[in-house]
């Protein structure tokens, strides 16, 4: 089947995340034909840089504008449509669907999920007056909802310390044998400096890897100018691609992580992780958050639950930090539990057999 799918990017790199993994999951496991209309294209093409050359070049990357604006040679009727995250599709590409012989079926795949209520309207119709049959279609991680993307899974081989991407040799020669290794990918909003700041008062070596972007954030040049004990270390990375922040995620003990698709992948990796949900002004993200916190830690004991439950709401480390060796055993036994429940294929494969 064709599918043509639509990314506003909101959150930078989330959004573009999301719907380059799902069209690549799309292509490469399910056959399907996939173009992605976005109106970021160096975005996405930052994300996709290191994906394999034979499944990136199945997938087709355009402009937001190149789905209406070509008329001597339009987009061709697509057989499925995706809304992502809510986004409205242009009108003149809408008004093309509705004269086209033969009608897609639209897609409105909203946020990922653990809130109980999205289980009542996963995979219900949503009708229009256009006439063309739209559905929503909700991830989440209970087998009724739409799952999650796992492709690829990750595995020992692949998350193997010997698979040193090129872009962190330079980074992992300055690691010190022994110390904890945090990852850090979080909003501007996340109060970083002081957290690091506390980190310093754990009496154990600790090696902080930065993404792209946070040690501007924190506008500093060195340790020295945040005060930190010798135990920390400061680490800054260049920007990766999905495929290498996947392997860096593997290689810590506890990873800081945003949005969705790396909170999605951090989880996939079996380690313990800190979620910068989305901020919103209404505080849903906090309602999302809980509901989330409520399915990870069901099996959890009371200590940890408490634990998790600061860390995730900003807690300085020096009072759940303890509990990290527990949290590890925890996370891949979640991690099990995950790949068990999304065994069907998750997201994509869902979304497959629903349109077919």
């Amino acid at each position: 089947m064709r599918w043509n799918i639509f990314c506003q990017i909101v959150d930078n790199y989330g959004d573009a995340g999301i719907c380059w993994r799902l069209a690549r999951s799309l292509t490469s496991l399910h056959g399907q034909e996939v173009r992605i209309f976005c109106d970021d294209l160096p975005t996405l093409n930052l994300l996709s840089q290191g994906c394999p050359a034979e499944i990136r070049d199945k997938i087709k990357t355009e402009t937001w504008a190149a789905s209406f604006e070509n008329a001597r040679h339009p987009v061709k009727t697509p057989d499925v449509v995706i809304e992502a995250f809510g986004c409205h599709l242009p009108e003149r590409y809408l008004a093309g669907l509705m004269i086209a012989p033969k009608k897609p079926i639209i897609i409105n795949l909203e946020y990922l999920s653990a809130e109980p209520w999205v289980l009542d309207f996963h995979a219900k119709a949503s009708p229009q007056a256009h006439g063309m049959p739209k559905y929503f279609f909700f991830p989440g991680f209970q087998e009724t909802a739409g799952g999650i993307l796992i492709d690829p899974i990750p595995t020992e081989q692949n998350s193997a310390a010997s698979n040193l991407p090129k872009s962190l040799i330079n980074t992992w020669a300055k690691l010190r044998p022994g110390a904890k290794r945090i990852s850090v990918f979080c909003y501007p909003g996340f109060p970083l400096r002081k957290w690091i700041e506390d980190l310093s008062t754990i009496d154990e070596p600790i090696d902080v890897i930065l993404t792209h972007g946070h040690a501007e954030l924190l506008k500093m040049g060195s340790t020295e100018s945040l005060g930190l004990a010798p135990s920390i270390q400061l680490l800054s990375i260049p920007f990766v691609s999905q495929d290498e922040y996947d392997w860096l995620l593997a290689q810590c003990d506890l990873n800081i992580v945003r949005g969705e698709d790396s909170f999605i992948r951090a989880q996939l990796v079996g380690k313990p992780l800190i979620w910068h949900i989305y901020p919103q002004d209404d505080q849903a993200h906090q309602v999302k958050l809980a509901a989330f916190l409520d399915l990870y830690l069901i099996t959890a004991n009371p200590p940890l639950q408490n634990a998790c439950r600061n860390a995730m709401n900003w807690a300085l480390p020096h009072t759940w930090f303890s509990e990290l060796d527990a949290w590890t055993l925890h996370a891949r036994a979640w991690q099990t539990d995950l790949l068990q429940k999304q065994g069907d294929g998750g997201l994509a494969a869902r979304l497959v057999r629903f349109v077919s």
